[in-house]
């Protein structure tokens, strides 16, 4: 908002430094026994998402009265340091031992006139736009970056009469509060649906019909192949699939267009009908299957050392073993204790040999397969929607607040 858009009527434009103090000093003959116990406030005790103190710290004041920034009850603290400015990092300083309190020398206090309430200061600063016009401002090396005060001191904002900050500013917190019991039951309705797929997981290999079904491990040549490095020459391209291709079991993108005399040296797995690929890298679960829905694949892609190849045999549904590679929680885990490595720990095929799964019938197999694939199709659908409701109420705050310093609430 600038000075181009029209205020209502008995608003007027202020600079900050004009409606506020900005970076007072202690007051003179200020006399604190050095025992007190006195607020102090680091930067990490500040949540940027919510603008509120999640914890103070009660000092001795001989601790805290040189070296950090003094401020009081109602002092509006801006962080001025890159990247705690960005993030939200402000707050109204209140319950405050003795009105008054330390912090981190990396705050600007803003300590509001007569005029002007600390909430409206507060509201104000916290706007993306606001945000975004103090990064131009920066001064000082990369990574060290901050905002003068004179950015602040020079910042025109709009003000209403006092008694309209009031209604304004009460009228926000409220519209707030409702916002984030929305997306608190929102958190709560995702981590349900996130628990769903466990739970039948559970109810499906826990059950008494599961006990009886044979344990085979992946080293069994009966009913696997761990399918070693190597490809066979192709004329052309292929397109290189790497862990970082794969999300989830979904290609993302692809890696690069690879011909069979120049392509890394990872790009070293070749495909083939009914086998499945997991990333052997330690808690990464990135699953990739080709089976006869998608065949025309094999000649398409070459797949990276990062991931193990399993071929299925007679008697082993692959549609099984990726839901089991993908979702089975004790699979994940028997192959994260395996694993072993200096800069980066991952599965190795003798490992994967001794890695047992649970596998009932062959018609049982597909009928679970199905079954899962199915379930997970509805909780990605669900989750979608919880995180489509969690963006819609994440842009609210802003919303909210552009509609308040334009007097239309």
């Amino acid at each position: 908002m600038t000075k181009t858009n029209k205020l209502p009527t008995d608003w007027r434009w202020a600079k900050l430094g004009e409606v506020c103090e900005i970076n007072p000093s202690k007051p003179k003959n200020f006399n604190r026994l050095f025992n007190a116990q006195t607020t102090f406030i680091p930067m990490v005790a500040v949540d940027g998402q919510t603008g509120t103190i999640k914890g103070t710290a009660a000092v001795p004041y001989s601790k805290v009265y040189k070296g950090y920034t003094y401020f009081e009850e109602n002092d509006v603290l801006f962080a001025k340091i890159t990247p705690c400015m960005q993030n939200g990092k402000h707050i109204i300083a209140r319950n405050l031992i003795d009105g008054l309190g330390f912090g981190t020398t990396e705050f600007h206090v803003l300590r509001p006139q007569k005029e002007v309430l600390p909430e409206w200061i507060y509201y104000f600063i916290r706007q993306k736009h606001f945000l975004y016009e103090a990064i131009s401002s920066f001064t000082g090396a990369v990574g060290q970056q901050r905002v003068p005060a004179s950015f602040l001191s020079n910042y025109v904002l709009p003000l209403p009469p006092l008694k309209e900050q009031q209604r304004i500013a009460k009228k926000i917190q409220d519209l707030l509060a409702k916002v984030e019991k929305t997306r608190t039951a929102c958190e709560k309705q995702l981590e349900a649906a996130q628990s769903l797929m466990p739970a039948y997981l559970h109810e499906v290999f826990e059950s008494k019909e599961a006990k009886k079904w044979e344990k085979k491990k992946l080293g069994d040549s009966r009913f696997f192949t761990i399918l070693p490095s190597g490809v066979d020459h192709f004329n052309n391209t292929k397109e290189y699939l790497s862990t970082n291709s794969i999300q989830k079991d979904k290609i993302t993108h692809i890696e690069e267009t690879i011909t069979y005399d120049k392509r890394p040296s990872r790009a070293n797995m070749q495909p083939q009908l009914n086998s499945v690929w997991f990333a052997k890298m330690k808690n990464t679960i990135k699953v990739y299957s080709f089976t006869k829905d998608n065949k025309e694949e094999i000649e398409k892609f070459i797949l990276s050392t990062g991931f193990a190849g399993i071929l299925c045999k007679d008697g082993v549904s692959p549609e099984y073993l990726k839901q089991i590679f993908l979702n089975y929680a004790e699979f994940n885990k028997m192959k994260d204790t395996l694993t072993s490595g200096a800069t980066q720990q991952a599965v190795n095929n003798e490992n994967i040999k001794s890695i047992s799964v649970l596998f009932p019938s062959l018609p049982k197999q597909k009928s679970i397969a199905t079954e899962l694939k199915e379930k997970m199709s509805d909780i990605e659908k669900l989750q979608s929607e919880i995180r489509n409701q969690q963006s819609v109420l994440n842009a609210l705050p802003q919303a909210i607040l552009k509609q308040a310093f334009r007097g239309q609430l």
